[in-house]
């Protein structure tokens, strides 16, 4: 926000010396800044090197008419306000200041001086309140792209499951429920994968439930370098995992499937060598629309009918 000192800034233009002279005692007795200029150009210039808020100008000055000066102050700086000064026969060219955006008229001779001080407070204020206005709606726009952005990241938290960084439960339903939208809507296959962390109650005890944080958190990523962009990887809760393969159908699932479950034995997991086996394995389970389900709960209870056989069929299985 601009300072008060430059704020109290007036530049008075005249070809008149006396005039000058008047106008600046008068508004330096009450407490303004006050620059001369004798012409539009010299005018120009001195707007161009120091910023004032407001211009008294004379109408009739020569080069440079005060409505041809008006004009290029708007169309350069028009947050400077400018009053024109001009006679009681020149009534209509006032009025056309006006038009032009002039916020003021003066005339002379001055009969109350008063009058000239009051103009000015009256445009000096205007451009404090416009400032003012400016400066709030751009603390507004601020506020807003800030609230944003923190609409932004709790939707991104509240679709996010902590400790990972996947798709939460509740957001994996909604996503399962708009892939079966469209797979009935255009007759397409897509599959669900469901998946355990075998012995995982062995590793946190024999670890930490730290480690075994951890290991999940590996875990997701090993998950995710298995998968392409279009589908989704969500953690179902404790060390389960879910997977939505869209347009895929049974025999293609199987083979993302075993790809993640060779993928995740091979993975130098630390201390897998305390696990059965001496390595971290998988279960998994899998379901397709339409053959093994035609709704939601169909296809999540043949999932996890499948991934119970992997598990009773001695783990680090597919079915």
């Amino acid at each position: 926000m601009m300072s008060l000192e430059k704020a109290n800034r007036i530049l008075v233009v005249d070809d008149e010396e006396s005039i000058r002279a008047v106008l600046t005692e008068v508004l330096i007795d009450d407490g303004f800044r006050v620059t001369q200029a004798a012409n539009g150009l010299e005018a120009l210039e001195v707007l161009q090197d120091v910023p004032h808020s407001l211009v008294i100008s004379d109408i009739k000055m020569p080069g440079m008419t005060g409505i041809e000066l008006l004009k290029k102050i708007k169309q350069t700086i028009p947050a400077t306000e400018v009053i024109i000064i001009t006679s009681y026969a020149s009534l209509d060219t006032a009025i056309e200041a006006l038009r032009y955006g002039a916020y003021d008229y003066l005339f002379k001779p001055f009969e109350d001086i008063k009058l000239i001080s009051a103009a000015a407070i009256r445009a000096i204020d205007k451009v404090r309140l416009t400032r003012q206005n400016q400066r709030l709606l751009k603390e507004l726009e601020q506020k807003n792209n800030q609230l944003k952005k923190a609409n932004k990241t709790l939707k991104w938290l509240a679709r996010r499951d902590g400790l990972t960084g996947l798709y939460n439960h509740r957001y994996f339903q909604e996503i399962l429920h708009a892939e079966l939208t469209r797979a009935v809507r255009y007759k397409q296959y897509f599959s669900v994968v469901f998946l355990d962390l075998d012995y995982f109650k062995q590793y946190n005890d024999t670890h930490g439930h730290q480690k075994g944080d951890q290991l999940l958190r590996i875990l997701a990523k090993v998950l995710g370098s298995c998968l392409r962009e279009s589908d989704y990887l969500a953690r179902y809760g404790g060390e389960e995992f879910t997977i939505i393969l869209p347009s895929t159908t049974k025999g293609e699932a199987l083979a993302v499937a075993e790809k993640i479950r060779g993928r995740v034995e091979r993975y130098p997991f630390t201390g897998r060598e305390t696990q059965p086996k001496g390595c971290v394995t998988v279960s998994i389970g899998i379901s397709t629309f339409p053959e093994n389900g035609k709704d939601n709960a169909s296809l999540m209870e043949n999932a996890d009918e499948a991934l119970y056989q992997a598990k009773n069929s001695g783990r680090n299985r597919v079915c």
